[in-house]
């Protein structure tokens, strides 16, 4: 059996991290025969909770999961890592504003960079979750100047899934006949899901997706503000955020990062902007269609973008503007 991965989870006592380190622990995300060390960091106040955590998941009786580590110091929690998944962080409470919730995060990105820099591998894949995904990523990897920043990635899988379930359920046919759809830009509901480029496979046959959903009013409007606004809905709805579905996600997204994504197909995930050829500013972690091979991603160049489609990566680009050039003044002061 392969020497163990070393896997830190943070917001571990959370209920994102709750479904999704049993995924990993039984090898879901990095394979059948890779042993696993979890590491689980949270704050001070969690440690109990994180103490019933680790006696689950011995009680889950895994033959991959080696050793369990719950912590509330980042010196132990980044130690020599392969794997660190950045759930935690600042949620936004009545009454905050954006800014506000942002320089709480700046302060908890900073922190975790400075030391992923200093504790972890240099190999180290790190994936952010934790709202403002997109910015608390571009903080962690600008914190961690040692760090490639190809290895950080934010997390829009779940958008990404959201939009190909909402276009198999309309046609009638399952999630994975449909392929190839794109969010451009922030984790926020300035998002575009795009399906211009999407492929939906109906009765053996390839088709796009305009040509299989058949109703362009609704894949120009009311599909993109589904998809958009759905983790709204989901508290509105459950009165908590989405975990079973962004556990899911995270678990797409990082087996396609270790095993890589099916030939012919795309994802979508939020990565540095820099040399796109998609007109996005540099400097920005955007979300573009990826393809994945050796562990390593590639934007997907050369998608012809329609005037329709111009507008909403310009928009989302725009936002993702003032979140960086915000949370940058605030990097020096925390």
């Amino acid at each position: 059996m392969a020497e163990p991965l070393k896997v830190l989870v943070t917001g571990a006592a959370g209920q994102i991290a709750y479904s999704l380190l049993y995924s990993i622990a039984k090898g879901d995300v990095f394979g059948k025969d890779q042993a696993l060390v979890l590491v689980l960091l949270d704050i001070t106040p969690m440690l109990s909770v994180l103490e019933g955590v680790v006696m689950e998941l011995q009680d889950c009786a895994l033959p991959l999961l080696r050793e369990v580590i719950p912590t509330d110091k980042e010196e132990v929690a980044f130690k020599d890592i392969d794997v660190a998944v950045l759930v935690g962080s600042m949620p936004r409470k009545e009454g905050m504003e954006r800014k506000d919730l942002l320089k709480a995060n700046v302060k908890i990105f900073k922190s975790q960079g400075a030391a992923l820099d200093k504790y972890a591998k240099k190999t180290v894949k790190v994936l952010v979750v934790g709202n403002p995904a997109n910015t608390n990523c571009l903080i962690a990897c600008k914190s961690a100047p040692s760090i490639p920043k190809e290895n950080f990635s934010c997390l829009t899988r779940l958008d990404h899934n959201r939009a190909r379930s909402q276009v198999a359920i309309r046609v009638g046919v399952p999630s994975d006949d449909v392929k190839n759809v794109i969010i451009w830009g922030n984790h926020s509901s300035t998002q575009y899901p795009d399906v211009c480029h999407a492929k939906v496979k109906v009765q053996g046959k390839e088709l796009g997706a305009y040509e299989a959903v058949k109703d362009d009013a609704w894949l120009k409007a009311e599909f993109i503000t589904t998809v958009q606004q759905r983790g709204a809905a989901v508290i509105k709805a459950r009165k908590l955020s989405s975990a079973m579905s962004a556990a899911k996600a995270i678990c797409d997204h990082m087996r396609d990062i270790w095993f890589g994504t099916p030939e012919g197909e795309f994802i979508s995930m939020g990565v540095i902007s820099d040399g796109n050829s998609y007109d996005v500013p540099e400097g920005l972690i955007y979300s573009f269609p990826a393809v994945i091979k050796n562990k390593e991603w590639k934007i997907v160049e050369g998608l012809p973008i329609n005037d329709f489609s111009r507008e909403k990566l310009d928009a989302t680009a725009k936002e993702l503007v003032e979140e960086r050039d915000t949370a940058l003044e605030f990097i020096g002061s925390v």
